[in-house]
């Protein structure tokens, strides 16, 4: 999955990008087994077999390659270019702070399914992470949220102003603390939002979320929504699925009908069950 100038799309081998546009029939088969595709642009020498459910898509080698040098993996510490601090907001309760390098702009927000976001500094690498820290340690901001959290709520998200508040409302506590932006020059805050360019208005609530692919099984629908990795679509059933696209990677993709049904593994999404003292 790749965001680009705000809109989703797949990126494929070789680094060619398919647009993904909203109400459009998504439909494959996948084949021929699930190969590490290698990392930084270097094939794995091994084609290792991937277990289907892993998200990242590498064997353990390629894998270790992969965050040698890598920001989120804090194993870069002599990048020269410039960084930002945001404070991103998911759903209720669900705000953290992280870092991406300014000539990214928004795309690591999209690629991470934030609704809404502001810019809190600008700075060297470290001096940007060094404000993350702070934030983790004296507010208890988190620099990670699981996706399953994050998924599991984007059908029934507060108004815009609300959404809006609750990421003023760390910034207002961020910018009380002493000192915390010795080495960073702090931004003005300006709320941004994503809902529209997630599709987001009217989402209907995940029926079930698709666990992994398997030889010849097909995935086909309709596109409602596409947040981060994830893509929310509506099968010929009626239910609307979530597809972790991480899913696919190491996989060959053939085409299918639209019209198929479903015939990978879904975990059914179950409602959470009434509070005892509201049935009183």
């Amino acid at each position: 999955m790749t965001w680009g100038g705000g809109a989703p799309g797949l990126r494929w081998a070789g680094g060619r990008v398919s647009s993904l546009a909203y109400g459009q029939p998504i439909a494959f088969r996948a084949v021929d087994g699930r190969r590490c595709p290698g990392a930084r642009g270097n094939p794995c020498p091994l084609a290792a077999t991937v277990p289907a459910r892993s998200t990242g898509g590498l064997c353990a080698e390629c894998a270790r390659l992969d965050r040698l040098r890598s920001v989120a993996a804090d194993t870069v510490a002599d990048d020269p270019r410039p960084y930002r601090v945001y404070l991103a907001w998911f759903g209720p309760g669900m705000t953290k702070v992280g870092i991406t390098a300014e000539a990214r702009g928004d795309a690591r927000l999209l690629e991470q399914g934030a609704v809404t976001f502001g810019w809190l500094g600008r700075g060297p690498l470290m001096a940007c992470r060094r404000t993350e820290e702070v934030l983790r340690h004296a507010l208890k901001v988190p620099d990670r949220i699981p996706y399953a959290r994050k998924r599991g709520v984007r059908h029934d998200l507060p108004p815009a102003a609300e959404r809006a508040g609750q990421v003023e409302e760390l910034y207002g506590h961020v910018v009380a603390l002493p000192r915390w932006a010795e080495t960073l020059e702090p931004a003005a805050l300006e709320i941004r939002d994503h809902a529209e360019a997630f599709r987001l208005d009217g989402l209907p609530a995940p029926s079930g979320t698709v666990t992994e692919l398997v030889e010849g099984g097909v995935v086909a629908g309709r596109l409602l929504a596409a947040a981060g990795p994830d893509l929310h679509l509506l099968d010929s059933a009626g239910r609307c699925l979530v597809l972790d696209t991480r899913l696919l990677r190491g996989w060959g993709l053939a085409s299918a009908d639209p019209e198929a049904p479903v015939s990978v593994p879904v975990a059914e999404n179950r409602a959470e069950p009434p509070d005892q003292a509201e049935l009183f």
